[in-house]
């Protein structure tokens, strides 16, 4: 786990880790934005649900020569020469999949979460089958079967939502809808969700009507790899996830199953929907998985739903509306209309206070998704950084006067937060920025 430190002087200024001097002598201009970025991920309060910092390991596992090599196919079984390697290398991250989540199968090559989740129909289902998922507009995936998405142009999307008095799902009408409906696939999980998912709930729809459940758990993979929320094994015969986020890995993505759904999942990864994996995140999500599967990893888990408990509470003794009242993961939906501003406006000038999350659709939303009524804020990355629930009031205090100031037009006081925060973060360290 990454813990807090006191910055010490540096030498020279600080700089990217690892260095990059290959890049900045061959084209300092993408060298100086790396540097850029690195800066400003240092310097702001990282609070967007789906981003984290990798460690150290994980950043030198991604630029490693591991690019410079195709492999399609699988371990054992590959259409190029020379996987000496990268057979030993996916077979680890595949065991160490198995072993953390305790399932049958994993497949460690979708290139991200979407592909991930694109793999389950073509393996499952035919073109005009039902499938059923939850809304967008409701806290789920675009592909759950959302209309611009291929999943909801390609198949008879049904879907749930949740109750508008109590901002969850009601699974009564999960099941009234898919008793109506009979989807092949059920999916559950997706990307605004701020309360537990009740798997063996869903399961039990799911069982009723003999669909097939999944269990995307693209957010809180690395809380329930730590204990941190229920696990959906035993529940959902298939579970997709990306590898980033609270899993604190690469950009990738997994597909965990039960036995019977191997085959068919793998080869609706390859050769249906990619050609060659990307090595060197392969690389990164073994060394991620291995991160996950230390002791210390359950510390950070349960630390990221104690910081996301602990901003809930500040945030609601402020006067903010949290949809369903609060939070049991990482993750916290607001809906600002009481505030008397939207959520666009409102996110720009919390970035320019130094405090970086997204504007985002609340349920049953007048507004536009483009220019919704909400923001959408997660802890995964604050914990990474060593902040603690002590420092949660402070950081819904810096919200509430930026919300305000934006409101406003302050510039003033928008830069007065961000100078506050900046001398704070001054504090913590950052894998990839020394």
């Amino acid at each position: 786990m990454f813990r807090a430190t006191t910055s010490r002087a540096q030498k020279g200024p600080p700089v990217h880790q690892p260095d990059v001097p290959a890049l900045t002598a061959a084209d300092p201009d993408v060298a100086a934005l790396v540097q850029g970025e690195a800066q400003r991920q240092f310097e702001k309060i990282r609070l967007i649900a789906s981003e984290n910092y990798v460690s150290r390991a994980v950043l030198e596992a991604t630029g490693t020569v591991l690019t410079n090599k195709y492999s399609e196919g699988y371990a054992g079984k590959r259409y190029y020469e020379g996987q000496q390697f990268v057979d030993p290398i996916e077979t680890l991250a595949v065991d160490r999949a198995k072993a953390l989540f305790g399932v049958d199968h994993a497949n460690v090559q979708p290139y991200s979460g979407s592909p991930a989740n694109l793999a389950i129909y073509l393996a499952l289902a035919e073109p005009g089958d039902t499938v059923m998922g939850m809304a967008l507009p409701a806290g789920g995936h675009l592909t759950h079967g959302w209309s611009v998405s291929a999943t909801g142009k390609w198949f008879n999307a049904v879907r749930y939502g949740v109750r508008r008095d109590t901002g969850r799902v009601d699974l009564d009408e999960v099941r009234e809808v898919a008793l109506r409906e009979r989807p092949k696939l059920i999916f559950c999980g997706g990307t605004a969700i701020p309360r537990t998912i009740d798997f063996a709930g869903f399961a039990e729809i799911a069982r009723e009507v003999d669909a097939v459940l999944v269990a995307d758990i693209a957010h809180i993979a690395g809380l329930v790899a730590g204990g941190a929320h229920p696990s959906p094994v035993g529940h959902a015969r298939i579970i997709s996830t990306t590898t980033h986020k609270t899993l604190r890995g690469p950009r990738g993505a997994m597909l965990m199953s039960d036995a019977e759904f191997a085959k068919p999942l793998d080869k609706a990864v390859f050769p249906g929907l990619q050609g060659g994996p990307h090595n060197h995140t392969t690389a990164a999500i073994a060394v991620a998985l291995g991160e996950a599967a230390r002791p210390e990893f359950r510390d950070y888990a349960h630390a990221i739903v104690a910081n996301a408990k602990a901003l809930a509470e500040a945030l609601v003794e402020r006067g903010f509306d949290l949809v369903s009242g609060g939070t049991d993961n990482h993750l916290i939906l607001v809906d600002l209309t009481a505030k008397g501003v939207a959520g666009k406006p409102a996110a720009k000038a919390l970035d320019a206070a130094g405090i970086e999350l997204n504007y985002n659709t609340v349920p049953f939303d007048p507004r536009k998704p483009f220019d919704p009524s909400g923001i959408r804020l997660g802890t995964a990355a604050i914990t990474t950084r060593g902040l603690g629930v002590d420092q949660m009031p402070q950081v819904a205090e810096w919200m509430d006067r930026a919300v305000r100031a934006g409101a406003e037009d302050d510039a003033a006081a928008v830069a007065a937060v961000a100078a506050e925060v900046r001398e704070l973060l001054a504090g913590y360290s950052m894998p990839g920025w020394a």
